[in-house]
């Protein structure tokens, strides 16, 4: 099975009902499933060869509109492997993925194709559409994504995900109890499709089991408020951002009386304002940790007895997660694999005992099927020969073996939930004739979680401004990744090996 059987499936049980909605447009599951046949055939059409030892990669970069679910769905019907793009890009910003991940077909509005457009043997503003049969879908064991994330190279690498992972992580999240998904459900679709969140956490849910989806894709606070009490939205599948900006309209605890569900993932929710959100509307906010690497979601305050503040909670049912310390030693082991025999826990014993105080801090290693196998095109950095992957992200568990994140072994600045890496951005500043050092770091922000920080050395006799090189940074770089603060300094403090020691910045 992979997504695109899973339509077929609803198509076949309930073709009438509403599946889809974005602005006055809908779909029911029929017309969704008939949109992407006619889109699988065009892409079949095409004969687009095979290379890397992989299908043919269709880049996606389109907003949320129903566009974007019928697209990525004929790219999974035809056999194909879908590349989804923020539109937001600048076209160096997408060539680099175009050039990467050797997609042959971009689907994305005119303005983003014309700075591209050579960069694609097939450049579309929609899928093309044919007649005749469909082609044979992947049967499951296959790729179905390369999702980028930013990674130690500092350019953004392809995330592999094949269609198991993907179907893996809902199976996971379904073994929760009580459900948190069902067909009766409507979802909001407010976050961008293009990332793992967004993409299988919330219409890949719509797509598992059943439920109605409601897209949009500009986030406006008390627009989205007024669709929620239109459309009866019951599940809410957010970021931080959202909850605070939710928490400042007016009457939304009226608004949201439809809602029975609201998940909070991507960057840390601050205790305060998940507290503040439940007190005007009366639904806690459930927290949620994953990766793109995971497909997403690893933890989640609904697989613990309740949601404390300032915790990412405890492993999926299927998950299995590991705190190891400095010395490469397990301070904490917890979940296990799906239906696994609660006696036969020898090999995989929690560490944190109910009576015990906590652990201390250790990199949170993952196993579990809905891990990626590694990075385009060669699988390298993905899991071990066992099956374990470091996440590079820091954690604690407490005594009842609730987890709590307090750090990133890496630099990575997440903004809103959106990987940032430093190199990136430095390598942008570095460019402009003007400036002759760069460090960019994260900082703390209220609504994004972090915000990106530069400190420039200014080239000799250079006399840039901070406006220039914001300027320079929004023709180069997408809006999130973009520093919100440039400061100029006489010199960088550098360590003896030559790196930048950002702790002293």
């Amino acid at each position: 099975m992979n997504l695109a059987t899973l339509l077929r499936k609803h198509a076949a049980a309930t073709p009438d009902r509403i599946a889809l909605r974005a602005g006055e447009e809908s779909l029911t599951w029929a017309e969704w499933d008939a949109r992407v046949d006619a889109a699988a055939r065009g892409l079949h059409a095409l004969a687009l060869p095979p290379s890397a030892g992989f299908p043919a990669r269709v880049a996606i970069a389109l907003r949320n509109d129903l566009d974007f679910p019928v697209t990525l769905l004929a790219v999974l019907r035809a056999g194909l492997v879908a590349v989804p793009c923020n539109p937001g890009f600048t076209p160096r910003e997408l060539q680099h993925v175009l050039a990467d991940s050797g997609a042959q077909v971009l689907v994305a509005p005119q303005e983003l194709l014309d700075g591209v457009a050579d960069a694609v043997a097939h450049p579309l503003t929609a899928p093309p559409v044919a007649a005749g049969a469909v082609p044979a879908e992947d049967a499951g064991d296959g790729l179905a994504l390369l999702l980028y994330t930013s990674g130690t190279e500092g350019a953004p690498k392809g995330a592999m995900l094949p269609h198991a992972a993907l179907l893996a992580n809902h199976r996971q999240l379904a073994a929760v109890e009580p459900p948190l998904v069902g067909p009766t459900d409507t979802v909001l679709l407010a976050l961008p499709l293009f990332h793992a969140y967004g993409l299988n956490t919330g219409l890949g849910s719509v797509l598992f089991h059943g439920a109605a989806g409601v897209l949009t894709a500009d986030f406006d606070p008390a627009g989205s408020a007024a669709l929620i009490a239109e459309h009866q939205v019951s599940v809410l599948v957010g970021v931080p951002p959202m909850f605070l900006a939710w928490s400042a309209v007016p009457d939304i605890g009226e608004r949201l009386r439809s809602v029975r569900l609201a998940v909070c993932g991507a960057a840390a929710l601050e205790p305060a304002a998940a507290a503040r959100f439940a007190a005007l509307t009366g639904h806690t906010v459930q927290v949620g940790y994953g990766l793109t690497e995971t497909a997403p979601v690893l933890a989640s305050t609904v697989a613990a007895p309740s949601a404390k503040p300032g915790s990412i909670g405890r492993p999926l049912p299927g998950v299995e997660l590991r705190l190891v310390n400095r010395a490469g030693e397990d301070v904490w082991r917890g979940g296990e694999p799906l239906g696994a025999d609660d006696e036969d826990d020898g090999d995989d014993p929690d560490l944190a005992m109910p009576d015990s105080p906590g652990t201390d801090p250790g990199e949170i290693v993952a196993r579990g099927e809905n891990l990626f196998t590694g990075y385009w095109p060669d699988g390298r950095g993905g899991p071990d020969a066992e099956g374990w992957w470091p996440t590079r992200d820091v954690a604690y568990a407490d005594g009842d073996g609730d987890l709590f994140l307090v750090d990133r072994l890496g630099e990575l600045i997440l903004v809103s939930g959106f990987n940032v890496y430093p190199a990136e951005v430095e390598q942008v500043l570095l460019a402009h004739p003007g400036v002759a050092q760069a460090a960019v770091l994260g900082a703390p922000h209220p609504m994004t979680g972090q915000q990106v920080r530069a400190v420039v050395v200014p080239a000799p006799r250079s006399e840039v401004t901070a406006a220039e090189l914001a300027a320079h940074c929004a023709r180069n770089l997408a809006r999130f990744k973009c520093p919100s603060e440039i400061e100029f300094a006489d010199a960088l403090p550098y360590s003896v090996i030559g790196k930048v020691r950002k702790g002293l910045l």
